[in-house]
């Protein structure tokens, strides 16, 4: 598959970049995308929450009302789960909500979201660039000449680029990732992907 370089002045520089076919134009797997989303989702919980339960709660254990004959709830003392302040039961406790893929399984996924990006045409090739200085208007300039300012976009760099990340910093739904970092939740929320390059090589060393 074949795809054509831009500049950053979004025009068409008449090269031709050939993109490796096992990792741009295989049968996308949706449910091991679907996977990888969900452990990506899962390791950004802090799963710090928690409510008391009845042992932990203070307050006397005295039974405040005789177990029959009242009419209402057989409720034991001022804890109780019934009564508005008491404890809850089975409430949250603090726990790791995050859980293992396969190396395989989350390199697919990639694969696969890659796919779906280059059907959906959402995939750009653009030569490299650099900045002399951090300029956010040099950023939003680039995003005007592909007429995507204000839609989810990510830049894809094989190296670091101090200048770039913090000229896009400042920008609504703009992403700087590195090629070695890219992940499939990533990959999908982005409505255009900008890859440079030099990124290619990288990502079919890491996915080819």
């Amino acid at each position: 598959m074949e795809l054509t370089v831009y500049n950053i002045k979004g025009e068409d520089t008449g090269r031709k970049v050939q993109l490796n076919d096992n990792i741009y134009a295989i049968e996308p797997n949706e449910h091991v995308m679907y996977l990888a989303v969900k452990q990506y989702l899962a390791d950004q919980r802090q799963g710090t929450h928690k409510s008391k339960e009845r042992s932990e709660l203070s307050g006397s254990t005295r039974k405040l009302f005789r177990q029959k004959g009242t009419g209402g709830a057989r409720r034991g003392d001022i804890n109780s789960p019934l009564l508005r302040g008491g404890a809850r039961v089975f409430g949250p406790k603090p726990r790791d909500y995050s859980f293992k893929l396969n190396k395989k399984v989350k390199a697919l996924a990639r694969r696969s979201a890659l796919t779906c990006k280059v059907n959906d045409n959402e995939i750009v090739i653009v030569e490299d660039f650099s900045f002399e200085e951090i300029k956010t208007k040099q950023m939003v300039s680039i995003l005007d000449n592909f007429k995507v300012n204000g839609k989810r976009n990510m830049f894809v760099f094989a190296e670091p680029n101090r200048n770039v990340v913090l000229s896009a910093r400042n920008i609504q739904r703009t992403q700087v990732a590195l090629a070695r970092n890219l992940n499939t939740y990533d990959i999908l929320n982005a409505k255009k992907i900008f890859i440079t390059e030099s990124a290619l090589k990288p990502i079919d060393e890491i996915l080819g």
